[in-house]
């Protein structure tokens, strides 16, 4: 359990990282257009990260090829960037961004709309952010674990949505995925939140069933059912008072500090 529990210096070094892998989500919006191809989207985020001195930390990890994923409509998440996979008007696209800076990871998703998109998609988008949001308002010291996936659960199921659950959070720091698990279902794992764990919370939201499957690239999750899906994921700190979201955002509609 104490390994799960970040020394002081640890914190202050991912704070760096957390803002940083922000800076690349702010940055790139006004590039997410109609007629761009992922792969130039991939390009411009992979410039920003090594131009701050930090390391794309998707590209080669396990021997996926590019430096971030982007994940459009009915891909769940791990979508690689292609130079024939060009945007338009209508498409929701998801930016997953792991930097690694001093060492020390970080890692973000946001969806972003490409033009006028779907009032379902508008709606399956707002949903997945609030539930995520509904998980941090709960976070604090002493809480078990299973209350996050639990909160995520309902929230998403009470607006006629599904939870993926194949995927999960996790922990990190100086490695990208260590303990704990973080489930954004109902699940049984009663491990008691303690003060300087940071760990990710990263709900995959479905407009249809849950079902995923994974594409002969061996990457690329896509909807069984060919419905759309979304994610958002911040990275996040066990606080005495609540939580500190260490990939906060501008135009986040939820404060960078919770006291809950």
């Amino acid at each position: 359990m104490n390994c799960m529990v970040k020394k002081e210096s640890e914190i202050e070094k991912m704070r760096i990282s957390g803002k940083l892998a922000a800076k690349v989500l702010e940055m790139i919006e006004k590039y997410v257009q109609p007629n761009i191809s992922t792969e130039e989207l991939n390009n411009i985020c992979h410039s920003f990260i090594k131009k701050n001195n930090a390391i794309p930390a998707c590209l080669g990890y396990h021997g996926f090829p590019k430096s971030v994923c982007i994940s459009v409509n009915d891909v769940v998440c791990h979508g690689i960037p292609n130079k024939n996979k060009i945007l338009k008007i209508g498409d929701i696209v998801n930016i997953d961004i792991t930097v690694i800076k001093n060492n020390y990871y970080a890692d973000t998703s946001k969806m972003f709309f490409v033009g006028n998109t779907s009032i379902l998609s508008k709606y399956l988008c707002k949903v997945t952010q609030e539930s995520l949001y509904a998980s941090l308002n709960i976070i604090k010291t002493g809480i078990p674990i299973f209350k996050i996936g639990e909160t995520i659960e309902n929230y998403v199921e009470s607006h006629g949505f599904s939870v993926v659950k194949e995927y999960c959070g996790h922990g990190i720091g100086s490695v990208f995925h260590e303990e704990p698990h973080i489930l954004h279902y109902k699940n049984n794992n009663k491990t008691l939140l303690k003060n300087g764990m940071i760990f990710t919370i990263e709900p995959m939201v479905n407009a249809g069933k849950s079902e995923v499957k994974c594409m002969k690239d061996g990457w690329t999750v896509k909807t069984k059912d060919h419905s759309l899906s979304a994610q958002y994921e911040h990275t996040i700190l066990v606080t005495n008072y609540g939580c500190d979201i260490l990939t906060w955002q501008k135009k986040e509609k939820i404060l960078p500090s919770l006291k809950n």
